[in-house]
């Protein structure tokens, strides 16, 4: 499983490598990090199998929001597997992710047994 993990708090990256460290050392998951959506976007187009990437975006960062990552990550790649996270648990947000495709959307704190369960879920899902 590949993830990329867009948040502009960089304590969100020790965070993912603690919750994920068995299957990062097993070899089972590789997580990319990026601290903005322009950053990410990079990252994303870069990807040669794309379809293997799941990205979990934060909402609220400076520049362009999570809202916008998704919207723009959809439109190029509709297949591209999008899930949503904010701190703030509020219904516009998660009537904006639904609307622009997001595959999942979870509120801060994350809880990162669900998170997994529905990473499994979108893998044996797929096409």
């Amino acid at each position: 499983m590949r993830l990329i993990v867009v948040d502009d708090e960089t304590d969100v990256q020790f965070l993912f490598k603690q919750k994920f460290r068995k299957e990062i050392k097993s070899g089972d998951m590789q997580i990319s990090f990026a601290l903005s959506g322009q950053s990410a976007l990079q990252i994303i187009e870069e990807l040669e199998n794309r379809s293997e990437y799941f990205i979990l975006t934060d909402i609220n960062m400076p520049g362009m929001t999570g809202i916008e990552l998704l919207k723009i990550i959809k439109s190029k790649y509709p297949e591209q597997k999008v899930i949503v996270i904010t701190a703030y648990g509020d219904e516009v947000n998660f009537n904006l992710a639904k609307k622009y495709g997001a595959d999942y959307y979870f509120t801060k704190p994350l809880k990162f047994n669900s998170l997994k369960e529905i990473l499994n879920y979108l893998i044996s899902n797929k096409n």
